[in-house]
């Protein structure tokens, strides 16, 4: 596990000591243009696709994999929390000096807005702009934040640069990573700061109890393919450090939390972490296969119903000590001078 810097906050212990007595357990409003890149909201954008039951984005159909309905809404607002808790009630690592002024903020991938809502109340004194391809984000919001929908992946033609750029889970999202990480540091002032947050699969257990044969190993290492079908990575968090130095970072620190897959841990605070990131997969479990296993595989929904039922059963066994590696990364922009 990497060591963060003194400013930030420590990971939790890089083993993590298992329960003694295991079972399996059954148990602002869309914001006006800045630069001809951003689109406004017309029809084509609110006509979503709609496949295997779920709802998809309009804008750019197709790129971004998952759905963008309700019951995906709730969960990720559910996800913003589980990364509050992991965090300690932060809503950032990068060690951002207090009497450092952000004076204008990006969230890439928004999603809800929930963590731009939650910043912009934080920081009244802060321009934040959220940008997703849906249009899926609440009316009412802090009078500093505004959303837009936008591809981060085409020319970025904000009209003024900024002091930090946030991005959470958006692996699988982006088809060029290191394009993103070039595009942000042009887009961030002297001094300013980038972070990352994301999980890296696969699955990992300390004490072999995640079986090589398991159903969510074959889920994962079947599903990888896929993804590459579609043109996106979802198992390289680990490259984000490396691509954010080639980029031009520097203070760059790499820090490696872990999501356990159930309450199996002993430890209280890793349990209560458990029990959020079992219901949190529980919850996205069809969101994150559909697309990829129906249009990147090929395969039919109920072929993949088979799969994901064999590993729920798995993600809810107090047998199996596995956890997922949530990596936080980040890094600052060289000063001027």
């Amino acid at each position: 596990m990497s060591t963060p810097s003194e400013a930030g906050s420590a990971p939790p212990a890089t083993e993590i000591e298992p329960e003694a007595d295991t079972y399996d357990d059954a148990d602002s409003s869309l914001g006006s243009a800045l630069g001809s890149s951003t689109t406004s909201i017309g029809s084509s954008i609110l006509n979503y696709r709609k496949e295997n039951g779920r709802r998809y984005h309009a804008y750019k159909d197709g790129q971004y994999l998952f759905p963008n309905d309700e019951q995906e809404s709730d969960r990720l607002d559910l996800q913003h929390h589980l990364l509050y808790m992991t965090f300690d009630g932060k809503l950032h690592m990068a060690p951002i000096p207090k009497e450092q002024q952000l004076h204008r903020v990006l969230d890439v991938g928004t999603g809800t807005g929930i963590w731009a809502i939650d910043f912009a109340d934080e920081h009244p004194e802060s321009e934040v702009i959220g940008v997703d391809l849906s249009p899926i984000q609440p009316s009412f919001v802090p009078p500093n934040l505004s959303f837009q929908v936008d591809d981060i992946e085409e020319q970025w033609t904000f009209g003024s640069k900024f002091d930090f750029i946030y991005s959470r889970m958006m692996t699988g999202s982006l088809m060029n990573w290191p394009k993103f990480f070039s595009q942000s540091y042009e887009n961030l002032n002297p001094g300013g700061w980038i972070e990352v947050v994301d999980i890296c699969l696969p699955y990992q257990s300390e004490d072999g109890t995640l079986k090589e044969d398991s159903a969510i190993n074959y889920w994962i290492k079947t599903g990888i393919p896929g993804v590459t079908a579609l043109g996106r990575e979802i198992h390289t968090a680990h490259t984000y450090k490396e691509r954010m130095i080639a980029a031009g970072f520097e203070n760059v620190t790499e820090v490696i939390y872990k999501w356990p897959t159930n309450r199996w841990p002993k430890d209280k605070r890793m349990k209560e972490l458990g029990m959020w990131a079992l219901e949190n997969m529980l919850s996205s479990l069809e969101a994150i296969s559909l697309a990829i296993f129906t249009r990147g595989l090929g395969w039919s929904k109920a072929e993949l119903d088979v799969l994901l039922a064999k590993v729920r059963g798995e993600m809810k066994d107090t047998k199996i000590h596995a956890y997922a590696p949530i990596y936080v990364v980040y890094g600052q922009k060289p000063k001027a001078g």
